[in-house]
């Protein structure tokens, strides 16, 4: 399969303004596919040299003359297991659940190879554990762009930005089926990948390969003030989901739930169709919450953590940070603006506020007491380390909190069905944070009173699952 956008985009860097050629000679269109068959033919394959034929691709090297890669066919029992692994972009917490179900699965299968195709800020995780990124990963469409160029004032319409981001989620499927058509994968592991579980389900045909699905969530469901074209429109996007399982069953291999039955909300997904908690426990495994990592092992480390950050012990720390994603700009400067107010209130605390790997730190002044930091790696850490919280909303981030036991305010994003219903009803559930709207936390004053009140709270949560990331390499691991 031969993707129109990449056709474009090698004749854009091989033809001139006029459109004559800047390179003599025969021109080949280099595809996923055959990108992938370059990055194979470095990887060492198991099993007899005489087992298959060997058959040249020609394929166009960046900045160098044409290249002859040589594809071997190698007898199926005679590869190593592959492992096409995809986590959502949208957040950071997608890639640390995963990163730790991958650690679990080569556990259990050590001669496994996991790829992954994955975008910005994804990659960034994946550089940091050493991971290996599929190289057609360049030819992936952001989605954590699009989801920027939707937002608001701390507002995301979620469920409106994913209708409008059709143009995307076909390009990166289309670039997903160029990959598995030369990469000899025995399982796809999809994490929230809506792109590859919707035209896997509308092309069962192209399915050469077991298939996890792998979500925190189940169900679209409409804001209050969508009215009744929105919860129409939800209703079919479900009831079209719900006869795409119905019909093509056999396209997952495993459906896993990241969290418990109960976690899942309990409602239906429209008029005249099913309640998605009954509906989930009919058709998901159950892998329990995936943290990533060590609640005990953080919290021991934390006293080196805040040393290093220069907070005294006769201070208390306030961690603020929105994830992944660069939508939350507003809400970290909405914290600045309160950091003199709750200082008066609470003089020893002292603010590190997380930017992420998306939002320019240079971007914000910082208050005295206040300290901005990029992009932190293993951001739990940090998290182990403070005294009380002031998150946006996501459900990682969130229950890592709840994890650590530690105090915490969470200001969902404006219209962001999932944070608004499905994060706020897990929450409830362990009993943990404290819910402050937006319109509330513009106030610094209200939000100053609201930071000061939490960090003096003793929580009483409920526990959460340690051992989430081994449940679900336990359900992927007899796919491949």
């Amino acid at each position: 399969m031969k993707t129109n956008h990449l056709i474009r985009s090698f004749v854009e860097r091989v033809a001139g303004p006029s459109g004559a050629p800047r390179v003599e000679g025969p021109v080949v269109i280099p595809s996923a596919s055959s990108v992938g068959s370059a990055f194979d033919a470095d990887r060492s394959r198991t099993g007899p040299a005489d087992d298959g034929r060997a058959a040249p691709t020609r394929v166009a090297g960046a900045g160098a003359a044409d290249a002859l890669v040589r594809r071997t066919w190698t007898r199926a029992r005679n590869r190593r297991r592959r492992v096409l692994y995809l986590s959502s972009p949208i957040g950071l917490g997608h890639a640390q659940r995963d990163v730790a179900i991958a650690a679990a699965l080569r556990e259990r299968r050590p001669d496994l190879e996991i790829d992954w195709l994955a975008q910005h800020p994804v990659t960034r995780v994946l550089a940091q554990h050493g991971e290996r990124v599929h190289p057609a990963s360049a030819w992936l469409r952001n989605e954590s762009g699009h989801v920027e160029h939707e937002a608001g004032e701390h507002d995301l319409h979620a469920f409106q930005a994913i209708r409008r981001m059709d143009e995307i989620l076909v390009n990166n499927f289309m670039v997903f089926s160029d990959v598995v058509e030369g990469g000899d994968y025995d399982l796809v592991v999809g994490d929230e990948a809506w792109d590859v579980d919707y035209f896997l389900h509308e092309n069962p045909e192209l399915k050469r390969f077991a298939f996890a699905w792998m979500t925190d969530f189940v169900g679209w469901l409409p804001m209050p003030d969508g009215g009744p074209h929105e919860a129409a429109l939800t209703a079919d996007y479900n009831a079209e989901m719900i006869e795409q399982r119905a019909r093509f069953a056999r396209v997952r291999d495993r459906s896993v739930f990241v969290g418990s039955l109960d976690d899942v909300v309990d409602q239906p997904f429209g008029p005249d169709l099913p309640s998605i908690r009954s509906w989930t426990a009919d058709n998901f495994s159950f892998a329990g919450y995936v943290t990533g990592f060590d609640p005990v092992a953080a919290a021991a480390e934390a006293l080196a953590v805040r040393a290093s950050l220069g907070v005294g012990t006769d201070e208390r720390l306030c961690v603020v940070t929105v994830g992944g994603s660069g939508v939350g700009g507003p809400m970290l400067q909405r914290v600045l603006d309160a950091v003199p107010a709750a200082r008066s209130l609470a003089p020893d605390l002292r603010f590190v506020v997380v930017a992420g790997p998306r939002i320019d730190p240079a971007s914000f002044s910082a208050p005295d007491g206040a300290t901005v930091l990029g992009y932190v790696p293993d951001l739990y850490r940090l998290s182990a380390a403070c005294d009380v919280a002031v998150v946006q909303g996501g459900l990682t981030t969130c229950m890592e909190l709840t994890a650590l036991r530690k105090p915490f305010v969470y200001v969902p994003l404006r219209h962001h069905f999932e944070q608004s219903f499905h994060v706020r009803a897990r929450l409830d559930r362990y009993e943990a944070g404290r819910h402050l709207p937006y319109e509330e936390a513009v106030d610094p004053d209200g939000l100053a009173e609201a930071i000061a009140k939490e960090a003096g709270r003793e929580v009483a949560y409920r526990p959460v699952e340690t051992d989430g990331a081994a449940r679900a390499a336990d359900l992927l691991a007899d796919l491949v």
